[in-house]
């Protein structure tokens, strides 16, 4: 995959965006445990940043997925990972279904202003039972005359302290774990308000991403349309197997320019850093760790690069983007790590960019499928691992 003068121009606008309207604030709302997402996610609608990959008669501009690719690498520039995160969550964990499969008034509902800013959605799959095993989930959406009855919780919801709708997988039917599931546009706020029936747990205290919000979710007796199920009843779980291909491709494609960033950073203070009369830069084993990490990460970059070929052609990438997810959560770990013991006493302070992303980068390898999850799904592909029997 090679990035066009296009490309450039919308990962041009969007770091002109991050230097002038998010890296400011970004201690700030880190120390809030929240940022504006509505204040935020408006601007950038604006500048049509939030439907890329989305259907023009919705607002969005219609560009195969590398657009969506490039962008997420641009969001490498904000100098923390919660916003990042909610902002992919919004243009591409939330939405591919719905602009997919979702009926045009649904895509006129939540979508359109999604697009535009207008909105802020969330993703509603974990729960405090299920995260990993998604064809655990225990909600419930029992049938009532033409709507949907919901009773449940969700957990780990990024975006949800503010979020004004939620696409969630829920059970609508009995039979089969795999083929009981839909998914459904729950309508969440009203001028800022919880709707009846839907209670805000807990904020969800984490040790980072913390200008994220995360929130547990209860939902009481909550009453949806049926029509506002995104297409097939019982199909939820295969519309969010799809969404995690472009989930997982997303989470490899935003890690690239930040661990570049930390590398870099560490490359810099060890140029400075006076250590036995000379620099740390000047010690070997300082020079060859980083010059390692640096080719590690642009195996990941050719790793995602071609993944992102194959699903622009129309291809099944589950086995792609697996491996990419899987090997971003691995580096994002590895690389701040690695860096935050050159950095010495400096890395284990608090404000330390290094440090940030070593507490923000833990969540890779957890979120969106864990490692082990990753690793069972390719050693099922490969045929080393059997599916269990029913």
């Amino acid at each position: 995959m090679q990035y066009t003068h296009e490309h450039r121009e919308i990962q041009n606008t969007l770091k002109r965006f991050i230097e002038a309207e998010i890296n400011p604030h970004v201690d700030e709302w880190e120390a809030a445990e929240i940022f504006p997402a509505h204040e935020v996610f408006k601007k950038m609608g604006n500048l049509g940043l939030l439907g890329l990959t989305k259907p023009e008669a919705f607002g969005g501009a219609g560009l195969d997925y590398s657009y969506s690719m490039a962008m997420a690498e641009a969001l490498g520039h904000i100098d923390c990972g919660g916003v990042p995160m909610a902002i992919g969550v919004q243009t591409d964990m939330a939405t591919p279904a719905l602009a997919r499969f979702g009926s045009d008034e649904l895509r006129a509902q939540f979508l359109a202003p999604a697009i535009a800013g207008d909105m802020v959605g969330c993703i509603g799959v974990s729960e405090p039972s299920a995260g990993s095993d998604v064809a655990g989930i225990k909600t419930v959406a029992r049938k009532d005359g033409d709507d949907y009855v919901i009773n449940g919780q969700k957990m780990w919801i990024t975006n949800s302290l503010q979020a004004d709708w939620m696409c969630m997988l829920v059970n609508t039917g009995e039979g089969p774990i795999h083929k009981n599931k839909s998914l459904v546009m729950v309508p969440m706020r009203e001028n800022g308000k919880l709707l009846p029936g839907i209670e805000v747990g807990k904020k969800i205290k984490k040790i980072g991403m913390n200008s994220s919000d995360t929130g547990l979710i209860y939902f009481d007796e909550v009453r949806v349309p049926q029509r506002y199920r995104i297409g097939a009843e019982g199909q939820g779980f295969i519309y969010q197997m799809q969404q995690f291909q472009e989930e997982r491709l997303w989470a490899a494609a935003s890690t690239l320019q930040s661990l570049s960033n930390c590398i870099q950073w560490t490359v810099d203070w060890a140029q400075e850093r006076k250590l036995f009369g000379s620099t740390l830069a000047d010690q070997q084993w300082v020079q060859f760790k980083l010059a390692e990490l640096k080719a590690d990460v642009e195996c990941l970059r050719a790793l995602t690069y071609q993944a992102c070929e194959h699903y622009v052609a129309g291809e099944d990438v589950t086995e792609w983007a697996t491996m990419a997810k899987l090997k971003a959560g691995r580096l994002n770990r590895t690389v701040p790590d690695t860096c935050l013991q050159f950095w010495g006493g400096m890395g284990f302070t608090w404000e330390n960019k290094v440090s940030r992303m070593y507490r923000d980068g833990r969540l890779a390898s957890i979120g969106g499928g864990a490692d082990e999850v990753m690793l069972g799904i390719l050693s099922k592909m490969m045929g080393i691992a059997k599916r269990p029997q029913k």
